[in-house]
Formats: C-alpha cells, structure tokens, sequence
C-alpha cells in the first residue's frame, strides 16, 4: 500500500502528538497541534489550544514517568486519524488521587484526531482508566465513597 502525501502528513503528526505526551512536552506539541486545538473531553476549566495540557504534563511527569505510548493501529481516513494505542509506565506518583504504588501499569487507549492542513485540530479521547484502578487495586478516593 502506497501512502499518499496527506496521509504521511497525517501519520507524522499523530506520531508527533503521542511523543509529545511521551515527553510531557508542551513545545513539542505546540508543533504538532493547532493554536486553538480542543481536547475533547476537555480539562475542567482550560481553554482551547496546547497550553491546556501544562497542568496534565506536570500531573504525568509525577504519576508516570516513564510513560510510553504504543501505537497499534492508525487509520487514516481524510482530514481524521483514528488511533489504537496502549499506555505503559510505573505509577511512582499519586495519580488520581491513588498514591504512588510503584507499580507497573499497561492500559489502552482510543483517539479520534480531525487535522487542518498538517496540524491536529481537534482530538477525541478515550482512556481505559478502569483497568489502571483494577492494576492499582483501588478507586480514586473521589470515586470510592458510598
């Protein structure tokens, strides 16, 4: 199968993105992303554009260091990337409110990506968080009252 110039396009900059969360790297992903990318579903009180994910990144670097994304599957289908990844890491920060465990952690993810030229626009994501709490062998302490 041949690729076309849009989909290399599309494929480096999806690739791009997920080595920026990797990185826990805002200038990385200020070059992959749009000034005013949506990340839907989005933070709780953040605007539009890469900027929203400082607070993630720092949250990250604590909880998963050493987080790595492995892209399984990547679809390309015009101006939208569909991806099929899977998360791994050793939990050595609170993370959701669960504190560090030092446990390894592997869990999937699912993301939807509409791109505008060679920028990513708009992301939709989808995080297996259930399996990291079976992993973990607890609920956020948020989610574990009665």
């Amino acid at each position: 199968m041949t690729l076309d110039a849009n989909e290399i396009l599309a494929r480096e900059a999806v690739e791009a993105f997920y080595r920026a969360f990797e990185a826990k790297s805002v200038e990385l992903l200020r070059k992959v992303v749009t000034p005013d990318w949506q990340y839907l579903p989005e933070p709780a009180g953040t605007a539009h554009g890469p900027d929203q994910m400082v607070p993630v990144f720092e949250r990250l670097a604590t909880a998963i260091p050493d987080m790595k994304v492995e892209i399984l599957d990547l679809l390309v289908h015009g101006d939208r990337v569909g991806v099929r990844a899977e998360v791994s890491g050793t939990q050595t920060g609170e993370l959701l409110g669960i504190d560090a465990s030092s446990k390894h952690l592997r869990f999937a993810i699912h993301s939807f990506h509409q791109l505008r030229g060679s920028l990513i626009e708009k992301t939709w994501h989808l995080e297996d968080w259930l399996s990291v709490f079976r992993q973990l062998g607890q609920l956020p302490k948020t989610l574990d009252r009665p």
